[in-house]
């Protein structure tokens, strides 16, 4: 059968990058506690174009994708990418990779056992040299925060609020995502948990009054513990808090390059 996509385009017009994006696929990931865990990832992968060809093969993305749905991870992503380069005769591959991730969260005093959800995700691209131009890992991670001007000026309690804190790192060897979680977890007011009895809402209510925080705080003591890990190269960190008081978010961000552990 005649391949249309291989015939010659007269335009003369490179495309940066062409191919499937926002594809719902079942995927393995690694788990720190179980080894593996199943869940269902937002794919998007991309390659370029050279001038002259029409169209790319939208096929053999599907393909590469279902060849490595049995574990995707930072391990293997620059393998995949390789493959979708080969396949696809381009000089360079994109690849984005989000799935919702669960860890099982003991409540802090009863220890009732749960689980909660994060966001991460893998994005890599490689160049026409066939070299890792570029690899992030990100996480997104649920946490709680008080206000420490509520707690300053009031006379009783302080107002609180849920948040997301977005982490994006580089990295020069493996990592567990859970250690990152930890990481952001710790530099929040209080942790969130999925389940909580009496003494743990307690604990958690406490806690949170003990640490209060401002997202300035929160960016800055996560910025504060990576730039420390002699791991981590390059980082952003986004806090928001959906605030309690105010139909708005208050939000910060900061984005940094480290060497050996400093900024």
């Amino acid at each position: 059968m005649k391949d249309i996509q291989n015939d010659f385009d007269p335009r003369n017009i490179e495309i940066d990058k062409v191919g499937v994006k926002n594809v719902k696929y079942p995927i393995i990931v690694l788990d720190k506690a179980n080894g593996f865990q199943h869940t269902i990832a937002t794919i998007s992968m991309f390659v370029s174009l050279p001038h002259k060809f029409k169209g790319t093969h939208m096929s053999r993305f599907l393909e590469i994708l279902h060849a490595n749905q049995s574990m995707i991870n930072m391990k293997n992503f620059p393998t995949m990418l390789g493959q979708m380069k080969e396949k696809l005769n381009a000089e360079s591959a994109h690849l984005e990779v989000t799935f919702p991730y669960f860890v099982q969260k003991d409540a802090p005093v009863s220890k009732t056992p749960s689980f909660l959800e994060y966001t991460a995700g893998f994005l890599g691209h490689l160049d026409g040299a066939n070299a890792m131009r570029d690899f992030t890992v990100t996480v997104a991670v649920p946490v709680s925060t008080l206000c420490p001007c509520s707690k300053e000026i009031s006379d009783h309690g302080a107002h609180n609020q849920r948040g997301i804190v977005t982490v994006q790192v580089r990295f020069k060897r493996f990592f567990w995502i859970e250690d990152l979680i930890s990481l952001i977890e710790g530099c929040s007011s209080c942790d969130l948990y999925s389940i909580l009895k009496r003494q743990d809402e307690k604990f958690v209510t406490e806690r949170a009054f003990q640490n209060p925080k401002f997202v300035e705080d929160v960016v800055r003591d996560v910025a504060d513990n990576l730039s420390k890990n002699p791991n981590i190269t390059y980082f952003t960190v986004e806090a928001e808090n959906f605030e309690s008081i105010h139909n708005h978010s208050a939000y910060a961000y900061l984005e940094r390059h480290t060497n050996g552990g400093e900024l």
